[in-house]
């Protein structure tokens, strides 16, 4: 399985902006801060923004901001709602060219439980899980490193 670079830039956005909640960040600030392009942030908020994800704020003031608390940001949702694609092979779609190999074979129904799987794990973590791991995992490394000889 492999998420689309869409996904990833809506999961960057949504980190930052889950671990600033008081801020709201212009679109080139959060450029800067996820290292993407004006131009893809202001798609990826676009779309987080149809989502209900974020929202933003018109004005000199202006920004976007997280439209709902990282616990209720379902990870598995997400990644269903921003990948355009979820079929793992040709066979997944109903406007393919029918396999000659599909009355016998099983590989559809194996991947399909693997990719059911993957969004089980997926859907029993939030946004909230994720900047609480990257912030235990960023004190740790920084104490690893800290207590390293030189």
């Amino acid at each position: 399985m492999h998420l689309t670079r869409f996904t990833d830039q809506s999961l960057r956005c949504l980190m930052y902006l889950a671990r600033v909640p008081s801020d709201t960040p212009t679109m080139a600030e959060l450029a800067t801060r996820t290292g993407l392009t004006e131009d893809i942030v202001l798609k990826v908020v676009r779309r987080l923004t149809e989502l209900g994800y974020a929202t933003t704020i018109r004005g000199r003031s202006g920004g976007v901001r997280l439209n709902r608390q990282p616990a209720e940001i379902n990870l598995g949702a997400l990644v269903t709602e921003t990948e355009a694609n979820m079929n793992l092979v040709s066979c997944f779609r109903t406007d393919s060219v029918p396999c000659p190999e599909a009355p016998g074979c099983q590989l559809a129904s194996i991947l399909g439980e693997g990719l059911g799987a993957f969004l089980t794990v997926l859907n029993s973590y939030t946004l909230r899980d994720v900047i609480q791991r990257n912030a235990v995992s960023q004190i740790q490394n920084g104490a690893s490193h800290r207590s390293s000889p030189r």
